[in-house]
């Protein structure tokens, strides 16, 4: 029988968005949920929007951050929600089933190559400490597309972030890059 699993919560800079911290990695990829159809491939996802005030779920490799309704206080949801993911993970439920094997290989050209790199390497890993992440679109003609996810979506400082923080970065290391706008 392994150790019972440990949930910690924290809050994030979005008032509406609570990382859940793990104390051990449960997904191997980092996914975010904006519906309970969506979340059908993640059993502990979709347990989660079994709640009404549920708008949002985030699955990292050892978080989870919920983003709920404006008419709930996270006072009342915080404890319980961490008892239900630490339930879930110690009756060992699946959190989320692997992608089907079709994912895509593309030849980046060597500018999306570099924006991909600093975005995985320096800026997705730091959002990550605040619940959220930053997933690569695509590039075109000086812009780069991103989208917010986790507790970076609907964030009151997610457009500073943008600016000051990531679209900075780019710019500094890419000077062709005009502008980075959040989809």
């Amino acid at each position: 029988m392994t150790d019972s699993v440990q949930v910690f919560y924290e809050a994030t800079p979005n008032p509406q968005s609570m990382k859940f911290v793990i104390d051990r990695d449960i997904s191997p990829e980092t996914v975010q949920f904006s519906d309970p159809k969506e979340a059908q491939r993640a059993p502990l996802a979709a347990k989660i929007f079994g709640f009404p005030w549920t708008s949002g779920v985030f699955l990292g490799s050892n978080f989870v951050t919920v983003t709920k309704q404006d008419w709930v206080d996270w006072e009342t949801l915080a404890e319980p929600l961490s008892h239900l993911i630490a339930e879930h993970l110690d009756r060992q439920e699946p959190v989320i089933f692997p992608k089907d094997s079709l994912e895509e290989t593309t030849d980046d050209d060597p500018t999306v190559r570099k924006i991909k790199e600093i975005l995985n390497n320096e800026i997705r890993p730091a959002v990550a400490m605040d619940g959220g992440d930053i997933v690569f679109d695509r590039y075109e003609e000086g812009v780069v597309f991103v989208y917010m996810q986790g507790a970076c979506s609907g964030c009151p400082s997610s457009s500073l972030t943008l600016k000051s923080g990531i679209e900075a970065r780019l710019k500094e290391a890419i000077p062709e890059i005009i502008e980075v706008v959040a989809l």
